[in-house]
């Protein structure tokens, strides 16, 4: 019987993850945060229809005794969702480590999810599981590409873009995180040299189709620009983008970037909350529906010139269950026994479409693949 630990187990990722892996028969799923009340109460709204064993736990990371802490739980299993992780550094998963459980997290920080090697000797040493960006990025667009690049004998260009609706759950974190960069110079890939952009500019108007459309879209810093180039040979530009539903909050961002790049304000991360709450203010304009698109363009065995896109649409508030997919495939793999202990890495080759495509099938999320232009399935 394993005993899985959630680090922010009620909050916005973490209750989603908590919600799918209650339902998973002998274990013990620890839903933990600094506010125990918070817990309990995520606690007794799942237990109805709970197979695992549930208990709510007051943990703080921060705190100076979290190791010892951890250590007395005895968890073979530990879910890392308190971010930003822009900044963080890896004492929760050295902790992790030292108490020998497996560690994953939702970190979508580009420096963050790309230096988790350094942890790779010690997690070998225990034989241990430890992953970063175990999310949408790079878990999941990673997983798409890995699907689709035995179709290329080189790729050219890989384009990514996340446009969640503006009715859908925001997490503090998550917008935190978006902050912290807002503005702000980071590399990419483009042009088949580095080059620096800012954070929430370059805005332009792009059609994801589907029940998504045209949207906004500007330049977001996550680790997939740093780690595709070389995991998949790119010739050309690896990009990513996101962009907010409605117009004008959207261009609001835009223009908090170029004050930020001017230097009038240094960080909004600063004023999160007030962000956050002015954002509530507008929660019923544009919808719930949200999307995400990879497009990978090159050349075949032949030669001849190749695309693939691939498409997901989410409504009805399921937009953002999508982030924690990946992180919950991994714990179940790790529940059954199924991956092995490989160190530690960024969420890349750990899992299969196929899995996550089984996974969907039981939420309201649409998937479609286009390839050289035809619609092959959705």
């Amino acid at each position: 019987m394993k005993t899985v630990l959630i680090l922010g187990g009620y909050g916005n990722f973490g209750k989603r993850i908590s919600e799918s892996l209650c339902c998973i028969s002998e274990i013990t799923l620890l839903v933990s945060g600094r506010n125990i009340t918070k817990a309990s109460q995520l606690i007794e709204k799942l237990r109805p229809n709970a197979l695992a064993d549930l208990k709510a736990l007051a943990l703080d990371i921060y705190d100076k005794d979290f190791e010892s802490k951890l250590k007395k739980l005895s968890v073979d299993i530990v879910v890392h969702t308190c971010g930003p992780f822009q900044g963080q550094d890896y004492s929760v998963a050295k902790a992790c480590i030292n108490a020998g459980a497996h560690y994953i997290d939702l970190a979508d920080g580009r420096e963050f999810v790309c230096g988790i090697g350094a942890l790779d000797q010690l997690a070998r040493e225990k034989k241990l599981l430890v992953v970063s960006g175990a999310s949408s990025v790079p878990g999941l667009s990673s997983t798409v590409i890995d699907y689709f690049q035995e179709q290329f004998a080189i790729i050219d260009s890989i384009d990514i873009a996340i446009a969640p609706g503006n009715q859908a759950e925001r997490g503090e974190a998550t917008v935190r995180a978006i902050l912290s960069y807002t503005g702000h110079p980071f590399e990419f890939f483009t042009d088949g040299q580095w080059k620096n952009v800012f954070g929430w500019m370059d805005a332009e108007i792009v059609d994801l189709g589907g029940i998504v459309g045209k949207r906004w879209l500007a330049n977001v810093d996550v680790p997939d620009l740093v780690l595709f180039p070389e995991r998949y040979k790119v010739k050309n530009r690896v990009s990513f983008k996101a962009g907010l539903e409605i117009s004008f909050l959207h261009l609001s961002m835009v223009a908090m970037a170029f004050i930020s790049k001017l230097g009038i304000v240094k960080n909004w991360a600063k004023i999160t909350r007030l962000i956050v709450k002015m954002s509530n203010w507008f929660i019923r304009l544009g919808t719930d529906q949200g999307g995400m698109q990879v497009l990978i363009k090159g050349s075949d065995q032949k030669g001849n010139a190749k695309s693939v896109k691939w498409d997901l649409y989410a409504d009805n508030g399921i937009g953002p269950y999508i982030p924690t997919i990946s992180t919950i495939i991994l714990v179940k793999k790790l529940i059954l026994e199924e991956v092995q202990p490989v160190g530690a890495l960024p969420c890349l080759g750990l899992y299969g479409l196929d899995e996550f495509d089984k996974y969907i099938e039981e939420l309201d999320i649409e998937t479609n693949t286009t390839i050289d232009k035809e619609k092959i399935n959705g």
